[in-house]
């Protein structure tokens, strides 16, 4: 086994503190990876403080990963040592059923593997890139185009793809008219993406205060939903709503915000379930719906898209020892727009 410097949760009530993991040893098909930059992904806080069910500790989390390859197993075609690439939320899936087959391992039926806290398939809890260094199957690793800088990619790995899949299953483009809800992790990104494609962009945030950020990366316009006027002035103006927020949002409201046969799509997880009167969606033949990330091929075209675009995540760079601190610091949303772990001061 691989033993590397990592840093990890030992409980769901404790900080993350500087420990040793083990890595399995390189099979044929497998790369390693020496890990460069590990974004903070929200979903990292909740999953190691235990929001969202049991764990098994110590865990190391972060599934927004860029590196560089610096070994490759016997049988392995796709990448070679000096790649650089990157590792999102997934490590394995079986490959062969109908989820699989169509480039959407994340819905696996016999159960995709995820990046951390996963049962992986030795029975091993599988560990992420809070460490330097990580040995993953070729098949899950994509490759990073040279046009975009390790650190500011990494966060596309997770908040990325997470936003670009959902612009693409409902065909926004030129003459679409999208509406993002919050400008933190997710909505800057979908921001810069819906723009690149072609859309309408409007923000809509609780207040006006990072106006300039959303205009400056391709919105439209900007409103504040904490003022009531909004949502008259904005009644049935959207196609697409795309909710990045994990908070509780009144969803009649913002139905009313789309136009007929328009479609609110959830990328945001709160944590208690949201009520609705279906007489706000027969109403317009409108929809609500959830998206989850992306395939491997998805996210390899989410990548190329961005580097074609210019398309990168708003980023702080940080030393490991500020991880604690960073997951405070998102929690009170005072971060613009996405904390990145810079791997070498792991050691």
């Amino acid at each position: 086994m691989l033993r590397v410097t990592a840093y990890a949760a030992p409980s769901e009530a404790a900080p993350l503190e500087k420990t040793v993991i083990e890595r399995r040893e390189l099979g044929p098909h497998d790369i390693l990876i020496d890990v460069a930059f590990a974004g903070i992904c929200h979903s990292d806080i909740h999953t190691v403080r235990g929001d969202w069910g049991p764990q098994r500790y110590p865990l190391a989390p972060g599934h927004e990963i860029a590196g560089v390859v610096s070994a490759v197993g016997d049988a392995v075609t796709r990448h070679a040592v000096g790649d650089r690439v990157g590792v999102g939320c997934l490590v394995d899936s079986c490959g062969e059923c109908a989820p699989c087959l169509r480039g959407q391992e994340q819905f696996c039926r016999e159960g995709a593997v995820f990046t951390y806290g996963s049962t992986d398939r030795d029975g091993s809890v599988t560990q992420g890139g809070y460490s330097q260094q990580l040995v993953v199957s070729e098949r899950f690793a994509v490759r990073i185009p040279d046009a975009l800088p390790l650190d500011r990619a990494a966060p596309l790995l997770c908040a990325g793809i997470t936003t670009y899949s959902p612009l693409r299953r409902w065909n926004v483009g030129p003459g679409t008219r999208v509406a993002v809800v919050g400008m933190g992790g997710l909505g800057h990104m979908a921001v810069q993406l819906a723009h690149a494609l072609g859309a309408e962009v409007t923000v809509l945030s609780q207040t006006l205060s990072k106006k300039d950020d959303g205009l400056r990366l391709g919105a439209d316009r900007y409103f504040a939903t904490s003022d009531p006027a909004t949502f008259r002035e904005l009644s049935g103006s959207f196609d697409v709503i795309l909710n990045s927020v994990s908070a509780p949002i009144e969803l009649r409201s913002y139905l009313r915000l789309l136009d007929v046969d328009g479609a609110l799509v959830c990328v945001g997880l709160p944590p208690e379930p949201l009520s609705l009167a279906v007489g706000g969606l027969i109403g317009g033949n409108k929809s609500i719906a959830g998206s989850n990330i992306g395939g491997i091929a998805e996210t390899q075209e989410m990548l190329d898209f961005c580097a074609e675009h210019g398309i990168a995540a708003e980023i702080e760079v940080i030393p490991a020892s500020e991880i604690n601190a960073a997951y405070e610091r998102v929690l009170a949303s005072d971060v613009r727009y996405r904390f990145v772990i810079d791997a070498a001061t792991f050691a």
